[in-house]
């Protein structure tokens, strides 16, 4: 389903009020910070039950919820996006302004943490490109809208998701002196099941070689058969044995 219609994201004077957050702390010693981003009409207590049972004890996640707002491929019916969507891959119109406002609340819940602390971004879905999008800034040192971007990652995750504007990334990152090297050293790992009816396989397949072609070097995809558009424990190992290991995390109670 694929929208061209110009109403994507394009109301006036859009706001953006954001649900509850919900904090996962750490069991052991704190050494890394990961906020997780949910899918299309979730909320952020879901996936704080599912992090928090994860053996990563040097974690704290934060677990935002996205504002309510209309969403285009549901009609304009409102629910929990983090951006408005017409189609769910990388073909579809991109929201910058609502994906910047997401990217933005994001890196304003990790703006506080102590110096010492890696920083990370992942999600699932939506929350996935969002994740993937906040990537792309941070490699960028700026939004779309061309305010400074703040942070550095450590580690950036996305689970059944797609990269929103694949289109123009390639050109603004080899413009940049700055953004190639970033890019490069960025650790991204992208995890997608073959039987997903939700968001095709093909469209997190497509989003891994852009990013690749971009010249974000640090890309590992990984494929899942029969899994659909959801989790599994296998994949959440994958995750933890990557986030461990590129994050540099050392168990420690």
């Amino acid at each position: 389903m694929s929208f061209t219609t110009p109403s994507i994201g394009s109301r006036v004077g859009r706001t953006f009020e954001f649900g509850r957050t919900h904090v996962v702390k750490p069991k052991g010693k704190h050494q890394a910070t990961i906020v997780w981003l949910h899918g299309l009409g979730d909320n952020g207590a879901s996936w704080s039950q599912i992090l928090e049972t994860l053996p990563l004890p040097n974690i704290k996640w934060i677990c935002p919820t996205a504002p309510t707002q209309p969403v285009a491929i549901f009609g304009g019916f409102p629910c929990t996006a983090w951006f408005d969507v017409g189609d769910l891959s990388e073909d579809g119109p991109d929201d910058v302004e609502g994906l910047d406002a997401s990217a933005a609340h994001a890196a304003q819940l990790l703006s506080t943490e102590p110096a010492d602390i890696k920083l990370g971004i992942g999600g699932f879905s939506m929350g996935a490109a969002t994740a993937l999008y906040s990537a792309t800034c941070c490699a960028q040192g700026k939004y779309g809208n061309g305010n400074p971007y703040p942070l550095n990652f450590a580690a950036v995750v996305g689970l059944s998701g797609w990269l929103p504007c694949s289109r123009s990334l390639k050109s603004k990152i080899e413009g940049s002196q700055e953004a190639a090297p970033r890019a490069a050293s960025l650790p991204l790992l992208l995890c997608h099941g073959k039987g997903d009816d939700v968001v095709l396989h093909k469209h997190g397949e497509r989003s891994a070689e852009a990013l690749k072609a971009t010249g974000f070097e640090n890309v590992v995809f990984k494929s899942y058969s029969g899994l659909g558009h959801y989790t599994v424990p296998e994949e959440m190992d994958e995750v933890c044995n990557w986030i461990s290991t590129k994050m540099g995390l050392d168990g420690s109670q």
